[in-house]
């Protein structure tokens, strides 16, 4: 019989994410964290933007941390990742 440990985010109640290493578990919770924060602060923009929106922009926000980042210090834009498509998604999952 094998063992395994699991390390689960659990979010409102709600699993979100499950990890094999406690490290990878707080860095995903951590961004979660920072994720929500952006979304109540975007509640104070002068553009209405419904939760769903807020929670989204908050998530892009939270994951691209360090492009933000640098763009909030005068940096240049960093270049866009191009777009996969969903036979290169299919082709990369099967793989």
């Amino acid at each position: 019989m094998a063992v395994e440990i699991e390390y689960v985010v659990v979010r409102n109640g709600e699993k979100k994410m499950t990890f094999a290493s406690k490290k990878e578990a707080e860095a995903w919770d951590k961004m979660l964290d920072m994720a929500e924060a952006l979304s109540d602060w975007l509640a104070e923009s002068p553009v209405e933007l419904d939760e769903a929106q807020r929670e989204a922009l908050g998530l892009f926000f939270a994951e691209r941390k360090e492009d933000l980042q640098n763009l909030l210090r005068g940096g240049k834009r960093p270049d866009p990742e191009p777009k996969k498509t969903k036979g290169e998604l299919k082709a990369v999952d099967a793989a």
